[in-house]
């Protein structure tokens, strides 16, 4: 049987750069073995010395910042200085959890009724298998990478095949981290193999980061082999602009919020509800600040194509382009910052994800009918609020705003210490901080006389 060959591509350049051999099923398994092997060894490490490791490795990413970002440049196209910031993010997320990360998973000690006492311990399950997205190709890794190995896991990787350069080089660098051998390891497979690997029974949970169709089939197959999963989907965050938004700090968060990483991002800022008292003002504003904007290319062609069609679909259907929606001409899978108004339900721009630089503007009558706008929405990963009332905006993120974050008068990526997942279709489960360092753990009640 010959060997299946993939070729990646610069999304600047269209130029090829590597040809990845693909691995056998086989092949796959016995990768799987091995890092169960190690996870044997690696769950009887101290863990203050996994902790150790862990912290190194957020080193080692430093170390090797700017070559980490030249290669995201390359594989996926992501701007220099984003990069070298997703680089910080994750040297941050391992010193996070290197640190807090053994507090989390201290035993408990508890009374018995009628006498004796109660141990709660969290302890590893084994190997846990990841299937991740090229938008943050290394951040997307680390968030579960980290805890997982602080935990005392076994850490398998499927990254997305435009990407797997960045997964050689993180194989790479966890061993020059001292990592033990076989602990974290990337598996270059096709979809086939990676159900195959879920089926393993040295496989014991499961996360995913991608689309929401992707999502639903991957927790069934992990459902079908009764395997955790932590799923965290796509989204169509909304933006509220309330009428007292001081619009020049807004207007800065919202550009940023929406063609940082070149839109490619899914927890971004994608639907900006403006109540009409200040919805012109603010459309004049945001199209002038987009009109500023350098973004990077597409990651890829099949992006780029699926993108336009869902403006073309909202044009069609009613919306009003305010600036860019045409694919340039020449090399590169490039598309300008887009802006869409007269937005409504039915509309690709209004239901579904845009994974790329186009933003949606929709006009409410008021604060109330913006969050209900808001919510009319299949799903709940982020979402921000303006208001000079920070107590209002408070009140409204708690009680109102069917969503896993919410930003308040600033955009945020993730941050290590908070938990970051969705609700509705954007998915469940938690990452970062002590909920994601537990969500594959065995939490076990020993009772004792």
């Amino acid at each position: 049987m010959s060997t299946q060959t993939l070729q990646t591509k610069n999304p600047a350049t269209e130029e090829q750069l590597n040809t990845f051999e693909l691995l056998s099923k086989d092949e796959a398994l016995q990768k799987v073995e091995q890092c169960h092997k190690s996870f044997l060894d690696w769950r009887e490490t101290p863990i203050a010395e996994r902790a150790k490791l862990v912290k190194k490795l957020g080193e080692t990413l430093q170390k090797h910042k700017d070559s980490l970002a030249e290669l995201m440049n390359r594989e996926m196209g992501k701007l220099l200085e984003e990069g070298k910031q997703e680089v910080d993010l994750c040297s941050s997320i391992c010193e996070y959890t290197a640190e807090h990360g053994p507090r989390e998973l201290q035993d408990e000690n508890h009374p018995l009724e009628g006498g004796g006492r109660a141990l709660v311990t969290h302890q590893p399950i084994g190997v846990i298998f990841g299937i991740q997205p090229w938008n943050f190709p290394i951040y997307q890794v680390i968030r579960y990478t980290a805890p997982n190995l602080v935990a005392g896991n076994g850490v398998l990787l499927k990254h997305a095949a435009n990407v797997w350069g960045m997964a050689e080089k993180l194989e790479e660098l966890a061993k020059e981290a001292g990592l033990p051998e076989g602990i974290f390891l990337h598996l270059k497979i096709d979809h086939d193999v990676a159900e195959s690997v879920i089926k393993h029974k040295r496989v014991r949970g499961v996360t995913f980061t991608g689309s929401s169709a992707a999502g639903r089939k991957i927790a069934k197959k992990a459902a079908k082999a009764l395997k955790k999963t932590v799923l965290e989907l796509g989204s169509n965050d909304a933006y509220i602009v309330l009428a007292d938004a001081e619009l020049d700090k807004t207007i800065e968060a919202c550009s940023m919020g929406r063609f940082n990483n070149a839109g490619q991002t899914c927890v971004a800022a994608k639907r900006f509800i403006v109540v009409e008292s200040i919805y012109e003002e603010f459309k004049k504003r945001f199209v002038a600040a987009a009109k500023e904007v350098e973004t990077a290319p597409m990651a890829r062609q099949d992006l780029r194509e699926k993108l336009h069609e869902q403006v073309k679909e909202s044009i069609q259907r009613g919306a009003t382009c305010l600036l860019g929606g045409e694919i340039p001409e020449g090399a590169g899978f490039f598309y300008p910052p887009t802006l869409l108004e007269n937005v409504k339900p039915g509309m690709p721009a209004y239901d579904e994800e845009l994974f790329g630089p186009v933003a949606s503007l929709i006009k409410a009558k008021d604060a109330e009918d913006a969050m209900r706008i808001a919510n009319d929405s299949v799903f709940g990963l982020g979402g921000g609020i303006f208001s000079a009332d920070k107590g209002k905006a408070i009140e409204m993120a708690r009680k109102y705003f069917d969503t896993g974050m919410v930003n308040i008068n600033a955009y945020h990526l993730a941050q290590p210490n908070l938990p970051f997942g969705g609700v509705k279709n954007s998915g469940y489960g938690r990452e970062h901080g002590g909920h994601g360092i537990r969500e594959f753990i065995n939490t076990k009640s020993i009772m004792i006389g």
